[in-house]
């Protein structure tokens, strides 16, 4: 089960009641940061999220407002006196360039303390793979920044029939293990019982795209279809739709647009203008996409499985 707790939802500089973008995704034990703007260590312990396990940070791209952040959090991690701590930082290479600038020749300056970097270039398809959890990149366009867009999916599983192992006499323990796990097994009294007699047939796991700031939404028609949830910004209402060219982002309302065209089971909207309440441009996108959500700061959403066939 993938959930998302959206640390900063505004677009370029933080107001009132948004902080600048970041968003934490956790599945299982694992926890994925991406992107880190200013003031997300401040905003990690307003959600209770804390500074545990900051061991996989995902950038999309290398605007200031999604990576100064990451100054304050290094900052803070080299000065206390923990034990090792190690933190991938995942980037495009113009990405790592900046980041790399930023860290290693403002912040840290030789002097990490115990904290361990490592910077991963990433290049379109998977880069994370670790029980059912895959974790791929996919670029995206955005005023040439050389930008990936984030693609969490679970592997599909056979369900174990409980009813249909009892039938066949299997005992409980690490025998009906082997069976989820493909392997065919041998019961006491010799009769030889197969994975296809106990399991149901393959369900598929959950999926969710994540986009950072894009000027081309209908470039990622197909990199985001079927998914279950999207996430995407939403800068601009349709009033100030002429902004989206020579300002490289998009309108609530083509976000929605993605949606419907690739059958996604949910949108959510960030990366809000500090012009508009939000309301606004929720209701523009409902009116095309009826299952969308303007985010705010510290939501936290679980991401269902999308079954229905919305075509």
């Amino acid at each position: 089960m993938l959930e998302l707790i959206f640390l900063g939802t505004s677009a370029s500089a933080p107001s009132v009641a948004r902080n600048v973008t970041s968003t934490m995704v956790l599945y299982r034990d694992h926890r994925f940061l991406i992107d880190a703007g200013e003031g997300t260590q401040r905003q990690l312990l307003k959600s209770g999220l804390g500074f545990r396990r900051l061991e996989h940070v995902l950038i999309t791209h290398s605007h200031l407002d999604h990576i100064l952040g990451l100054a304050g959090l290094v900052s803070t991690f080299s000065r206390w006196d923990i034990e090792q701590q190690n933190m991938q930082i995942f980037g495009s290479r113009q990405t790592l360039q900046r980041v790399r600038d930023l860290l290693l020749g403002v912040v840290l300056r030789g002097q990490r303390g115990n904290l361990w970097l490592q910077f991963e270039e990433l290049s379109p398809g998977p880069f994370f793979q670790e029980g059912r959890l895959q974790v791929s990149a996919f670029p995206v366009e955005h005023r040439g920044s050389d930008s990936f867009g984030f693609l969490f999916e679970e592997t599909a599983r056979r369900p174990f029939l409980n009813e249909q192992a009892e039938a066949l006499g299997v005992p409980f323990g690490p025998i009906r293990a082997r069976l989820v796990a493909g392997e065919s097994i041998t019961l006491a009294d010799g009769r030889v019982v197969s994975p296809d007699e106990a399991l149901g047939p393959p369900e598929g796991g959950t999926r969710m795209a994540y986009v950072g700031d894009v000027d081309n939404a209908r470039a990622l028609l197909d990199t985001v279809r079927d998914v279950d949830a999207l996430v995407i910004e939403a800068t601009y209402a349709d009033e100030d739709a002429a902004m989206v060219n020579s300002h490289g982002h998009i309108t609530a309302r083509m976000a929605a647009e993605l949606a419907r065209e690739a059958n996604v089971g949910a949108l959510y909207l960030n990366h809000i203008s500090r012009r508009y309440h939000g309301a606004e441009l929720e209701a523009q996108a409902r009116s095309v996409f009826p299952n969308t959500t303007v985010v705010r700061d510290l939501d936290h959403i679980v991401i269902k499985r999308h079954t229905e066939d919305k075509t």
